[in-house]
């Protein structure tokens, strides 16, 4: 599969399960799955897990989020190690999606929350996902890099 095309397909999926959660859940409110998994419709204004929430404007979270992505773009074009390449290309995935749900809304909606006891991981989406996955499968890399040069 072209990897534009996996990064549309990608994109598409995070898009749609937001519109589901947008039209069939109300504001701040939560579904329980499991014991440890709620949906949930949060509007996330901040970066990461809402840190700097109010703080940075909206246009400047996309302006900065579009020159990086941009950059992982030139370096997905210019890899020629292919785990680094299509983990590149799931974190572009990730990155344009949330960027142009801020850039729609204002805002990135967050639904799957995870939670144990009392304890809680901030709510997220597919595209924070593609972005977590993407930089393991490059960091996999990385590391095999290091052992195959240094670990004999």
């Amino acid at each position: 599969m072209n990897k534009f095309f996996f990064i549309i397909f990608l994109t598409i999926i995070d898009f749609t399960t937001k519109k589901i959660v947008f039209n069939y859940l109300a504001l701040n409110s939560f579904i329980p799955i499991i014991y440890f998994l709620d949906i949930a419709h949060i509007h996330n204004y901040g970066i990461s897990f809402g840190l700097f929430s109010g703080l940075i404007p909206s246009w400047a979270i996309i302006l900065i989020g579009s020159v990086i992505t941009v950059f992982l773009i030139y370096m997905m074009i210019k890899t020629s190690n292919k785990i680094e390449e299509w983990g590149l290309a799931v974190i572009i995935a990730g990155a344009l999606s949330n960027i142009a749900d801020r850039g729609m809304n204002n805002y990135v909606l967050d639904f799957i929350y995870l939670h144990y006891k009392d304890f809680y991981w901030p709510a997220f989406n597919f595209a924070d996902i593609y972005i977590t996955f993407g930089v393991l499968m490059i960091l996999y890399q990385v590391l095999k890099e290091f052992k195959k040069k240094f670990i004999k």
